[in-house]
C-alpha cells in the first residue's frame, strides 16, 4: 500500500526529478519505513498524479546530473 503522505513527499520535496519527452514528470522520494524509493509520475500540469509505484530499478543520481 502506498500512503498519501509518501506521494505528497515526492510531489513537494522530491529527491530527484526527470521530465519525460511527453511532458510527464517523474519524481522520486525515499520511504524510510520500507527502505524503498517511490516514483510518482505527474501529468504535464505538475499536479495530477498519473501513477505511483515503488521503483526497485532507480539509481540515485547526483543532484547536478540531468
Amino acid at each position: 500500500m502506498i500512503l498519501d503522505e509518501w506521494i505528497l513527499s515526492a510531489i513537494n520535496d522530491p529527491e530527484d526529478q526527470v521530465i519525460q519527452s511527453d511532458g510527464r514528470i517523474r519524481r522520486w522520494t525515499w520511504v524510510n519505513e520500507l527502505s524503498k524509493y517511490l516514483r510518482v509520475v505527474l501529468l504535464e500540469d505538475g499536479i495530477t498524479v498519473h501513477n505511483a509505484f515503488f521503483d526497485r530499478d532507480y539509481k540515485r543520481r547526483k543532484k547536478h546530473e540531468n
